[in-house]
């Protein structure tokens, strides 16, 4: 049974960076496209990007384009986004989850437990 670990969240001031990850264990991680997903306070939870199983395939929600980049290591099993340029609207818990076979118009499973960024100075 896939499960994922999400890490690297933290406190950080607008325009700083963090590195999520997104850590695999209980099966091969290249099976599945990987999605990072945010919740605001209040707020319903919101796609931010997603990676096809190979790596081939990014897609960014227009509110991360050009200051987050998704990536993945499948030999350490583990997906990541690096975000630059935070600002305080990125404040959220950020989840990982798993889909098979597309990014889109799937349902997302093994959801994580999720790693609280603040973006505040």
């Amino acid at each position: 049974q896939l499960q994922l670990v999400e890490s690297g969240g933290g406190l950080v001031q607008p325009g700083g960076s963090l590195r999520l990850s997104c850590a695999a264990s209980g099966v091969t991680l290249d099976r599945y496209h990987i999605g990072w997903f945010r919740q605001a306070p209040g707020e319903e939870r919101e796609g931010v990007s997603c990676i096809g199983n190979s790596g081939g395939m990014t897609f960014y929600a227009d509110s991360a384009k050009g200051r987050f980049t998704i990536s993945r290591d499948n030999a350490k099993n583990t997906v990541y986004l690096q975000m630059n340029n935070l600002q305080p609207e990125d404040t959220g818990v950020y989840y990982c989850a798993a889909a098979w076979g597309s990014c889109a118009g799937v349902e997302f499973g093994s959801w994580g437990q999720g790693t609280q960024v603040t973006v505040s100075s």
